[in-house]
C-alpha cells in the first residue's frame, strides 16, 4: 500500500458511521433501486439528491466505471438512496418521488439516468411535474401507474424516511457513500473509490487479486 493509499484509507475510516443505514419501505424496497447480486460481499449505499450538480457528476463519469469493475463481476451491491436536500434543492423531492414509483415499474434506473441526463432541463422549471410525467414515455412506463403512485402518499412518506435513515448513518451532503460501516462524501473520482473498495474487497474475502481497473 502506498502512502497515498494510506492517506485514503485513513479518511474513509475517520468517518465512521454509527450504524448502517437501513432505510426502506414495503412499498418501496431497496432491492428496487439496487445493481449487483444480492450475496456480493460488499454494499455501498449511495445517498444522493437528483437536482444535486454532483451526484449528477458522480452518475454520468465515475458510477459506469464502477458498474463496470465492480457491481457487474459481482463483488460490490449498489443500493441507492433518496437523499433530498430540500434546503437548497426546491424539485429534489419530487424527482425522488418519480423514480421511486418507476422502481414500482421496474424502471428505478431508466429514470434514474434520465433525471440526471436531464436535470439541466427540469431543475429551473418553476413546475417540473409535466416533464416527469413526459419521461414515462421515455422509460417505457405505464402514465397512468405513474400518476396514481404519485398521488398517493406512500412514495412521499418513503422519501421522508429515506432522508432520516441518510441523516441517522452521519450523511450531511450528496453525494455520500456508506461503504461497510464507513463514509465518503463528495462526487470523488474513480482512482479513490477503487482504493477504498479493493481495500475492503480484500478485508471481506482474504483476497487481493486483480479487482477494478
Amino acid at each position: 500500500m502506498t502512502f497515498h493509499d494510506s492517506v485514503i484509507l485513513t479518511l474513509f475510516l475517520l468517518l465512521c458511521a454509527s450504524a448502517p443505514l437501513s432505510a426502506q419501505s414495503a412499498d418501496f424496497p431497496l432491492a428496487a433501486r439496487s445493481k449487483g447480486s444480492p450475496t456480493a460481499p460488499v454494499t455501498v449505499y449511495e445517498m444522493s439528491d437528483f437536482q444535486c450538480p454532483y451526484c449528477k457528476r458522480f452518475a454520468e463519469e465515475t458510477f459506469p466505471r464502477l458498474e463496470q469493475s465492480y457491481i457487474t463481476p459481482g463483488k460490490v451491491r449498489w443500493v441507492f438512496v433518496n437523499f433530498p436536500l430540500t434546503n437548497l434543492h426546491d424539485h429534489a423531492a419530487a424527482a425522488g418521488e418519480v423514480a421511486l414509483c418507476a422502481g414500482k415499474q421496474k424502471a428505478f434506473w431508466r429514470v434514474h439516468d434520465l433525471l440526471f441526463k436531464y436535470q439541466e432541463t427540469w431543475a429551473p422549471l418553476k413546475e417540473p411535474a409535466p416533464f416527469f410525467l413526459s419521461l414515462a414515455d421515455s422509460a417505457g412506463l405505464s402514465k397512468k401507474a405513474l400518476l396514481a403512485c404519485l398521488q398517493a402518499p406512500n412514495a412521499g412518506q418513503a422519501l421522508k424516511a429515506e432522508a432520516e435513515g441518510s441523516q441517522r448513518s452521519g450523511a450531511t451532503s450528496t453525494p455520500t457513500f456508506y461503504i461497510e460501516g464507513g463514509l465518503m462524501e463528495g462526487a470523488l473520482p474513480f482512482d479513490v473509490f477503487k482504493r477504498v473498495l479493493d481495500s475492503v474487497y480484500a478485508g471481506k474475502t482474504g483476497r487481493m487479486g486483480k479487482t477494478g481497473k
